[in-house]
C-alpha cells in the first residue's frame, strides 16, 4: 500500500511539474503574444542573454532570435518576462509613450547601487522638474558660457601630460580628465586639494555596478557600495560646509541647488540634490570617456578619416589666426565632418546596449499584447546595424552622415535614448569629444600602443549616459606632441 501511495505522489508531483512547466513556456495574455522562448525553467534565456559580445556587432542572442522570430520576440531574463523590439517605429512609440503606458525599471539590486532617491527612477512632472534642473549645468548655453573655456584648458593640460609618459591608458586618462574640472563644476571639488580619494571610490562603485549582488566583504557588490558610501559621505561634506558659506556671484551648481532647495515652493530636498550630484559626475566622466577611447581607435585605424577630420581641424586654426586662442563655440559649431565622425563612433560603440521599460497596463503592440507588469526592451545596437537603415552597416563610414541631423536623435539613431529620458548630457558629451579632437589632430601625433582589437561588453540595461565597460581591453596610446607643420608633413 505504501508503495501505491508512493507512486500516486510521484504521479501528482510530475504532473504539477508538467503543468507548471507549461505555464512557464506559455504565459498568459489578453491576446496574442509575440513569438519566442522562455528558456530553461528559473533562469530563463539569462546565460545567452549575458554572453560578452563584440561592441561593433549585433550580439548572437539578438541575431538568432530576429533571425527566427522577427523583430519583436518574448524571452525571460533574470526572472522576468520580457518583449525585445529591434524595430524602429515601435521603439519610438515605447519612448512616446513613458508615463502613460511604460514606466522605467531596473533590477531591484541595481535600484540599491544608484540610490533610493535618484532622479533617474522618477516619473513624470518630477522627472521633467529634476531634468531641467540638471539643464542648468550642462544646457548648450551653459556649455558656451562656462564649460568650454574648462574643457579646453583641462584638455590642452592632460594631452601635455601624457606626451610625458611612455604610454597612458585612453580611457583612464580621459576620465582622469573629465572627472577633475567637472567635479569642480559640479559641487567646487579639486581632488588635487582635498585627496579624498573619491576617483578612488568611484572605481570602486563602477567595478561592481554589474556585479553578483552578495554584500559580503571581498565581493564587488559589497566594494561597489562602499564607494558609493564613501562618495556620498564627501558629497553630503560639501553640502554641508558651503550652506555655512555666503554665496558669491561666482556660484556652481551646487550653490544653484541649494538656492532651489530653500525657495518655499520647492519640491527638491536634499537627498535627491546629493543623488544628483553622485550620478551626474559619474555618467559624465564614465561615457564620454568610452565614446573619447573609441574615437581614439577608430582615427588610428581609419587614415582617410583622420586627413579629413584633420583637414578640418586645420582650417580652423588657419581662420583663427592666432594659434594660441582658444576653441570657440562658433568653431565648434562649424565642425560638420567632426560631428559626422561622432555620430559614426557612437551609432558603433552602442554605449548602452539596451533600455528596459515596463508596462503600466496591457498594451497592444504590432497585432500583440504586451500583459501588464511585463518588461519591454529596446535595443539600440540592433538597429544601428540594421542593414534596412546603413548600408554595410558594420563599417565605419563617417560620410555616411552627410546631408543629415546632426545634432539631434531620431528613431534610427538612439546613441542618447529617446523620449522624456533623451540624455541630458548628450550636448556636453558631444562637445567634449570634439574638443578632445581638436586638440589631438592639431598638435599630437600618437601610435596604439595596446587595445587595437575588439572590445567587448555585456548587454546589461544601464542608466541613460552611464556605460559600464569594465570587459573593455586596455587601451594603451603612445602620443608625442608635433608642430602643426610636422603634422602636415606626417
Amino acid at each position: 500500500m505504501l508503495v501505491g501511495f508512493g507512486s500516486f505522489l510521484v504521479g501528482v508531483v510530475l504532473i504539477w511539474l508538467s503543468h507548471w512547466l507549461y505555464v512557464w513556456r506559455n504565459p498568459k495574455s489578453n491576446g496574442k503574444l509575440p513569438p519566442g522562448s522562455m528558456g530553461f525553467p528559473i533562469i530563463g534565456e539569462t546565460i545567452q542573454y549575458f554572453a560578452p559580445y563584440r561592441f561593433d556587432d549585433l550580439p548572437l542572442f539578438f541575431r538568432k532570435r530576429v533571425a527566427r522570430y522577427g523583430a519583436v520576440f518574448r524571452t525571460n531574463i533574470l526572472g522576468k518576462q520580457v518583449v525585445i523590439s529591434t524595430d524602429s517605429e515601435l521603439n519610438h512609440y515605447i519612448f512616446q509613450q513613458e508615463g502613460k503606458l511604460f514606466e522605467i525599471w531596473y533590477p531591484e539590486s541595481f535600484s540599491k547601487i544608484i540610490g533610493q532617491e535618484s532622479f533617474l527612477k522618477y516619473h513624470g512632472i518630477l522627472h521633467k522638474y529634476l531634468k531641467n534642473l540638471v539643464r542648468n549645468l550642462v544646457s548648450p548655453e551653459k556649455l558656451k558660457e562656462n564649460m568650454l573655456r574648462e574643457m579646453n584648458a583641462t584638455t590642452h593640460k592632460f594631452l601635455n601630460q601624457w606626451t610625458g609618459q611612455d604610454s597612458f591608458d585612453v580611457k583612464e586618462g580621459s576620465a582622469d580628465m573629465i572627472f577633475e574640472y567637472f567635479s569642480l563644476q559640479l559641487f567646487g571639488y579639486d581632488e588635487n586639494k582635498l585627496k579624498k580619494n573619491l576617483r578612488d571610490n568611484y572605481k570602486a562603485f563602477d567595478a561592481g555596478l554589474i556585479s553578483f549582488p552578495l554584500n559580503i566583504p571581498g565581493t564587488a557588490y559589497h566594494a561597489c557600495l562602499q564607494g558609493r558610501k564613501n562618495v556620498m559621505k564627501v558629497i553630503k561634506e560639501r553640502f554641508e560646509e558651503r550652506k555655512k558659506t555666503p554665496r558669491t556671484s561666482n556660484h556652481d551648481f551646487l550653490d544653484f541647488m541649494l538656492e532651489e532647495i530653500e525657495r518655499e515652493d520647492t519640491i527638491l530636498n536634499e537627498a535627491i540634490a546629493m543623488e544628483i550630484v553622485f550620478i551626474l559626475l559619474f555618467a559624465t566622466y564614465e561615457t564620454t570617456s568610452t565614446t573619447i577611447t573609441q574615437a581614439t581607435k577608430f582615427l588610428t585605424s581609419h587614415p582617410s578619416v583622420l586627413f579629413e577630420l584633420m583637414r578640418e581641424h586645420e582650417a580652423i586654426l588657419q581662420n583663427r589666426g592666432k594659434e594660441e586662442s582658444e576653441l570657440t563655440w562658433k568653431e565648434y559649431k562649424s565642425m560638420t565632418f567632426t560631428h559626422m565622425f561622432i555620430n559614426e563612433t557612437l551609432r558603433l560603440a552602442n554605449i548602452v546596449p539596451s533600455i528596459f521599460r515596463r508596462t503600466v497596463t496591457d498594451v497592444e503592440l504590432k497585432g500583440y499584447t504586451i500583459p501588464a507588469g511585463w518588461l519591454v526592451a529596446v535595443s539600440p545596437p540592433a538597429l544601428h546595424l540594421d542593414p534596412s537603415k546603413y548600408e554595410n552597416p558594420l563599417e565605419f563610414n563617417p560620410w555616411r552622415w552627410q546631408g543629415q541631423e546632426l545634432h539631434s536623435g531620431s528613431k534610427n539613431f538612439m546613441a542618447f535614448g529617446g523620449g522624456v529620458r533623451l540624455c541630458v548630457g548628450a550636448d556636453f558629451a558631444k562637445l567634449q569629444v570634439a574638443v578632445f579632437l581638436h586638440h589631438l589632430v592639431t598638435k599630437y601625433s600618437w601610435r596604439l600602443v595596446k587595445g587595437g582589437g575588439n572590445s567587448s561588453e555585456t548587454p546589461f540595461d544601464v542608466p541613460q549616459g552611464v556605460a559600464h565597460q569594465n570587459l573593455r581591453e586596455t587601451t594603451l596610446v603612445h602620443l608625442a606632441h608635433h608642430s602643426r607643420s610636422q603634422l602636415l608633413e606626417h
